[in-house]
């Protein structure tokens, strides 16, 4: 019984964050309270108040309107990250799997050298040669994503490829392309749904740790980890401005993940027992 309400509360307080997130980004499309790039020096890190519900920054700039602004980039980057890891990964680990034999061998060496790197370290060489930006940085993060969905997808396949519904399938004629995507995929589509929603979580925290280090997102497009950088100087003098940004970047990596945890125990058969 408690089991069962861990799950359930991890699924709801999971989909009731994103899903609040999710709400405030499709507003932020058609409404923010104030301009996110309008300057206003005269009124520059003012405390919280009714017109400015989180306060303003050093530029005058709504910090509130930017946060919200802010989930945009977050959930942009996450989706293309989220989309490349999933399709490569697939396609790598699918191959390697099915086949196994001299092309395994060839595809598992390419996917420890990508894992070799540490992530951030490899993203950080991506987009210092490509240039920062919203697209460069989710690119660089699915690139990183690649290899640790492709290792589950690979291990899947090689547990799935000699089960008797494959063998039928062989026998009465199924090319390799079909039983790998027609019937051994959806066998697995619950470890890869799990690990898309961990990636998502993960590519948000390295792209707010890419703006702060000023290689993500770049001005005038809001980003939580370029906020809580430009934030820094003001710690003493207006908290409130880094608290904006670093409470944004923590109920959505909390969400996510217990989001994730949530799908993981629902999806698994042995979380059942």
């Amino acid at each position: 019984m408690t089991s069962k309400l861990l799950k359930n509360f991890n699924l709801l307080i999971g989909l009731f964050i994103v899903g609040g997130l999710l709400l405030i980004m499709i507003i932020s499309f058609f409404y923010t309270p104030h301009d996110v790039t309008a300057m206003n020096i005269a009124q520059k890190l003012l405390a919280p108040n009714g017109t400015n519900w989180f306060g303003t920054d050093e530029f005058g700039r709504d910090i509130f309107s930017r946060i919200m602004k802010g989930t945009q980039t977050a959930f942009l980057v996450g989706v293309i990250t989220v989309f490349i890891g999933v399709v490569f990964g697939v396609l790598i680990g699918g191959i390697a799997g099915y086949f196994g034999g001299w092309t395994d061998e060839i595809l598992s060496r390419f996917l420890d050298a990508l894992m070799a790197f540490p992530g951030i370290i490899l993203a950080l060489m991506l987009v210092a040669i490509f240039g920062p930006g919203i697209v460069n940085t989710s690119i660089a993060l699915g690139v990183i994503a690649i290899p640790g969905i492709a290792r589950i997808v690979r291990s899947g396949f090689v547990q799935q490829r000699e089960a008797e519904y494959v063998l039928a399938a062989k026998l009465i004629g199924a090319n390799a392309p079909r039983i790998m995507f027609r019937h051994i995929f959806p066998n697995i589509s619950s470890q890869i749904i799990v690990a898309a929603t961990i990636t998502f979580a993960t590519a948000m925290l390295a792209e707010a740790a890419l703006s702060y280090l000023g290689l993500g997102v770049q001005p005038p497009d809001p980003s939580w980890g370029r906020m809580l950088k430009d934030s820094q100087s003001y710690l003493t003098s207006a908290p409130w401005y880094v608290y904006a940004p670093g409470i944004a970047i923590t109920i959505m990596v909390l969400g996510l993940y217990m989001l994730s945890n949530a799908v993981r125990d629902l999806l698994d058969p042995r979380s059942k027992q």
